[in-house]
């Protein structure tokens, strides 16, 4: 019976999940509001089918009540989030709201199946994180004084990745988390928020070259002490945040082809410098060559991949547990061997339908500050999606950051989510204002 369910639930995730991507990219040509909240409504009713069947294939490898309860738990936190939302705020972007459930729902689903004390963990913080960010939206629409503090957020960005550098705890020969109250904090995660807030500050101020120069250097210094802290995956989504925000406010090529040229001059320095640099490049080069060590964990995800092929094994018939750090930096692995590789490729087109939606926003918003926000804010997520699913699949080295939303991290989860609010902010910041033009 058992078999038998999870033989045909495998292929109808993949259908849900399909029609779900399909809606997410249809939305954008859709003209009439009530067709797009048709395509909507379709995304939720795939997210809970697609739910329950997963969990239904979990229940009945493991016959736990009490990951039935936690199902059922997922269900009310989903049903209240999206309730809440809606109700608070009118003109909320449903779209990047679904979205944010969906890549939640992918985390819970494969977390659950890989160690579900993490799952648990995972979703208090995801819990209590979309409760706090809830406010940020309300923020966002009333307190303009926030483009007026640009070294504020400098300053506390500085100070958080000062105390890393000082006092943080090393991870895989980087200096990230520290111990707040009995609680690992990454501080990097909520720092590259305040990092895009400073920058956009700074050239919603003037985009003269003396104040460029004044932001680069305050840039430089962020980058600079994550490289020091070795932290250096969480170095390239500042630097390359920073260069596409100069780019928007400046239209200077100049810039971005030094911007460009000193980043490839730092990464060969990088290589040189740190032994734990080098060892990642060379297992991307050719991770066989010493696959029972440096190479072993990109060796593995790679066999996960090709094992699961396009329709996955099923939940509970792969071997994910034999990649190292799989629910952090290799969760994708997982997915694509267990619930097949149009899934993973599905999970990959609605983080970029994600990064869509905060480019469409800032091509609509007029207030520099605002457009800025959305472009940074934008870049970080899809930098740090880039570099997560490209290490995992050999395109690039690894870097060791982790999948927005799906990855296990109190920290990134809470970051994200606050990300995912700022740009909520902004959507019904604009949208309010149409419909003020329209009425007036």
């Amino acid at each position: 019976m058992t078999n038998l369910v999870a033989g045909i639930s495998r292929y109808l995730i993949i259908l849900l999940i399909t029609i779900y991507t399909y809606y997410n990219f249809r939305f954008f040509s859709m003209k009439d509001e009530e067709g797009r909240n048709r395509a909507v409504r379709r995304q939720l009713i795939c997210m809970f089918m697609l739910h329950f069947l997963a969990n239904l294939v979990i229940f009945l490898n493991t016959d736990s009540r009490l990951l039935a309860a936690f199902y059922c738990a997922q269900l009310l936190f989903f049903a209240g989030y999206l309730s809440l939302y809606r109700l608070f705020y009118r003109n909320v972007s449903r779209l990047l709201l679904n979205n944010t459930c969906m890549l939640l729902c992918t985390s819970f689903i494969m977390l659950t199946r890989l160690n579900p004390n993490r799952a648990i963990r995972q979703f208090v913080i995801a819990a209590l994180a979309a409760a706090v960010t809830l406010v940020i939206p309300f923020v966002i629409d009333r307190v303009w004084q926030l483009a007026s503090i640009p070294w504020l957020y400098a300053a506390l960005g500085l100070t958080l990745l000062l105390a890393v550098f000082f006092s943080g705890d090393t991870s895989y020969g980087a200096r990230l988390s520290l111990h707040v109250g009995g609680f690992s904090v990454q501080p990097s995660e909520f720092v590259k928020i305040s990092f895009v807030f400073f920058i956009a500050a700074m050239f919603y101020r003037s985009s003269t070259f003396k104040n460029v120069v004044l932001t680069t250097a305050a840039a430089a210094l962020h980058v600079l002490l994550l490289t020091a802290s070795k932290d250096l995956g969480g170095a390239l989504i500042y630097f390359i945040a920073y260069l596409a925000m100069l780019f928007v406010a400046t239209s200077n090529t100049i810039y971005l082809g030094l911007g460009l040229g000193g980043g490839a001059g730092a990464s060969v320095m990088a290589y040189r410098l740190f032994p734990h640099v080098r060892r990642r490049v060379d297992a991307w080069t050719d991770p066989w060559k010493d696959v029972a060590d440096s190479g072993y964990q990109t060796a593995q995800a790679l066999f996960a991949i090709g094992t699961g092929g396009w329709f996955g094994v099923g939940l509970y018939q792969g071997m994910p547990e034999k990649i190292p750090v799989v629910d952090k930096d290799f969760l994708f692995a997982a997915v694509a061997e267990e619930l097949g590789g149009l899934y993973a490729l599905c999970l990959l087109l609605i983080c970029l339908g994600c990064f869509l939606q905060f480019m469409l926003l800032a091509f609509r918003l007029q207030a520099m500050f605002y457009k800025q926000l959305a472009v940074g804010l934008g870049t970080v997520y899809i930098t740090q999606v880039f570099l997560t699913i490209g290490g995992v699949t050999k395109f690039i080295p690894l870097t060791g950051v982790t999948l927005p939303f799906v990855s296990y991290g109190g920290s990134s989860m809470f970051a994200t989510f606050i990300i995912f609010g700022v740009i909520q902010g902004l959507y019904i910041l604009k949208e309010n204002e149409e419909e003020d033009d329209e009425e007036g």
